[in-house]
């Protein structure tokens, strides 16, 4: 069984999330003083983690999993989850998406779980931009972390960067720079509507047309042919020849729902089909009442049926979601 919806995509890649807390306060994200975290007692627990995780790689056809927060480096159990998921058969991918923060000391120990790679977010290299816009003075604990994942095997080591008008366009090409020369592979973000104070315009922010143009003032840019992107989210583009590569995902310019291969589960327990759905399916009941496997996977099936053949945000009538990004999970 599949987890197939009604507009022929199928959902191989989840997107699990450990924990809606965070010890950044990023201002796309959430305000400086932080949000109400969710209770501890409706997050789910190591071994429901695991077993939704085993569903979904055994029974619906997953064939990548993704540990997403929040920030899943607070998870105190994540080498155990990660080692679960790696111990399957047949075994996912697994990979992590993190500000970096505790990397340096958890990168050997999440790799001798399992873990394949991770995604670390890195949106400047200037010290004070980074404390104006994480509202915490950790830039050189991120940067120690890259380099310890690299030093642990994660790799292909990922970096995520979130252009913000007026903040740190200035920083695009440096970032390139500094990525290029590790061998990280770069990823601009276009800013999404996902933030808790629903303080999103379109008119702020900066698109992907516009990171391409701030990157070719400096680099020569060529596009990789779409063959070899497939379902991933990145317009992948040759830099000054190649090898090396940098992206740029258009989430709200340039959409690419319509090869969406993604599923998320909240840290509560709720299926989303889609980053910005309206509505959730509650797995986290089916756990807690009772419910054998069959009844999880057919639950988790009607979700994503029911997924919506894009996201809508062009659309006058577009809502944000209730939960901003890190109440989610990347």
């Amino acid at each position: 069984m599949r987890l197939a919806d009604s507009h022929g995509r199928v959902a191989t890649d989840l997107r699990v999330s450990l924990t809606d807390r965070c010890n950044l306060r990023c201002s796309y994200c959430m305000p400086p003083e932080g949000l109400d975290w969710l209770p501890r007692p409706e997050l789910l627990t190591d071994d429901e983690v695991n077993r939704l995780v085993r569903v979904g790689v055994t029974r619906l056809g997953i064939t990548e999993v993704r540990f997403t927060g929040g920030e899943p480096l607070l998870r105190r159990g994540l080498p155990g989850i990660i080692a679960a998921a790696t111990a399957l058969d047949p075994r996912p991918r697994t990979a992590l998406t993190t500000n970096g923060i505790g990397l340096a000391r958890l990168a050997g120990p999440l790799a001798e779980a399992g873990l394949d790679r991770v995604n670390v977010s890195l949106d400047t290299l200037r010290p004070d931009v980074f404390k104006r816009l994480a509202h915490r003075d950790r830039l050189d604990d991120v940067l120690a972390g890259l380099a310890a994942a690299e030093a642990a095997g994660l790799t292909p080591v990922k970096v995520n960067a979130v252009l913000m008008r007026g903040v740190n366009e200035a920083d695009a090409a440096p970032l390139l720079d500094y990525c290029v020369e590790r061998g990280y592979q770069l990823r601009f973000i276009e800013q999404m509507p996902l933030d808790a104070q629903h303080g999103w315009r379109r008119e702020d922010m900066i698109t992907a047309a516009e990171i391409l143009d701030l990157l070719a003032a400096r680099h020569d840019l060529a596009a990789v042919g779409a063959d070899e992107r497939g379902s991933a989210p990145a317009e992948l583009f040759t830099v000054d020849g190649g090898p090396a590569t940098v992206g740029v995902i258009g989430s709200v310019t340039r959409p690419f729902c319509g090869d969406c291969d993604r599923v998320r589960i909240t840290a509560d327990g709720q299926v989303r089909n889609c980053l910005f759905a309206r509505e959730e399916s509650d797995l986290r009941a089916l756990l807690r009442g009772g419910a054998d496997d069959d009844d999880i996977a057919l639950a988790w099936r009607a979700s994503v049926a029911r997924k919506l053949p894009g996201h809508g945000i062009d659309d006058p009538s577009f809502l944000q979601p209730a939960r901003p990004m890190s109440a989610i999970g990347g």
